[in-house]
């Protein structure tokens, strides 16, 4: 998940431990430079390759291009955490004068980039505990249906299907957990989903997460594990990424072309120092 400007806007169970598979105008400008604003949806600004899809033939081992997309806040207009504890909320499922009040808190201290790892990933992995996967299936259903596709601009459709048209290999990561966000990366239609795993035993899930948390440098170390898994390298590709938030700064700086999108505010400083486009997705 990166988060409410956690990290700046759906697939079925199954696929290999690391990954579980199951967006029109957009404005976009260079960092520091207030010229032209190009309003087509395709790679970021300075890629080799034309919108047609034509490949680069910049290096002959070239394996193709590779995109990771957050989810919260740069595909997603909202934040899956929040929107699920304030969905279950709805439900009856959890207090609202406490959890509401705590999830405040938690969501606020992810955009300030100053909670802890574990203390983030296990409060909203938490609400599952005590539970199996087909208990909650009927209300993941309902929760994507009713608050998550609602939530998707077709800006955000668009900047995906362009990718994939030119035949680049989509990947979305979040730090947000799989069991929430797998039936959102197969609405969007991306395959490859790298996001934070929460621990089942028994059949039931914890409450707690399992393995590398898919946050901040989380994310860095993830990607490369699950390219490993491929017998591929990121170093094979021309690479971009996209997201809002400072929290995915490390995921930003480990490709080529780093997007900020709609970035909250120390991200755009980052972008603008450093010279990355910026690109704000029409809602």
């Amino acid at each position: 998940m990166s988060h409410s400007q956690r990290g700046g806007n759906s697939f079925a169970a199954g696929p290999p431990q690391g990954e579980t598979r199951p967006l029109g105008g957009q404005r976009s400008t260079r960092s520091g430079k207030h010229g032209g604003n190009s309003f087509a949806a395709g790679p970021p600004q300075g890629e080799t390759r034309p919108l047609g899809g034509q490949r680069s033939t910049r290096s002959g081992k070239h394996g193709g291009n590779i995109v990771f997309f957050d989810l919260d806040h740069t595909l997603l207009s909202g934040d899956s955490d929040v929107l699920w504890c304030d969905f279950l909320i709805a439900q009856g499922l959890l207090d609202a004068a406490g959890f509401g009040a705590q999830n405040a808190d938690m969501d606020a201290r992810y955009r300030a980039g100053t909670v802890g790892l574990d203390e983030f990933a296990n409060f909203y992995v938490g609400t599952l505990a005590g539970r199996s996967p087909q208990d909650w299936e009927a209300l993941r259903q309902r929760f994507l249906h009713d608050v998550i596709v609602p939530r998707i601009p077709p800006s955000a459709l668009a900047l995906v299907q362009q990718h994939m048209a030119a035949g680049d290999l989509v990947v979305m990561t979040t730090a947000t957990n799989r069991f929430i966000t797998e039936l959102t990366a197969a609405h969007i239609g991306i395959e490859h989903l790298i996001a934070t795993e929460p621990a089942v035993a028994n059949g039931i899930f914890t409450g707690h997460t399992t393995g590398t948390l898919n946050m901040r440098e989380g994310k860095v170390t993830r990607l490369h594990a699950w390219l490993q898994a491929r017998d591929q390298a990121l170093d094979q590709f021309e690479s971009s990424a996209y997201s809002d938030s400072i929290n995915d700064l490390q995921l930003l700086s480990a490709v080529q072309r780093p997007v900020a999108v709609d970035p909250d505010a120390r991200l755009r400083q980052e972008a603008i120092q450093r010279g990355w486009q910026i690109l704000e997705l029409v809602r």
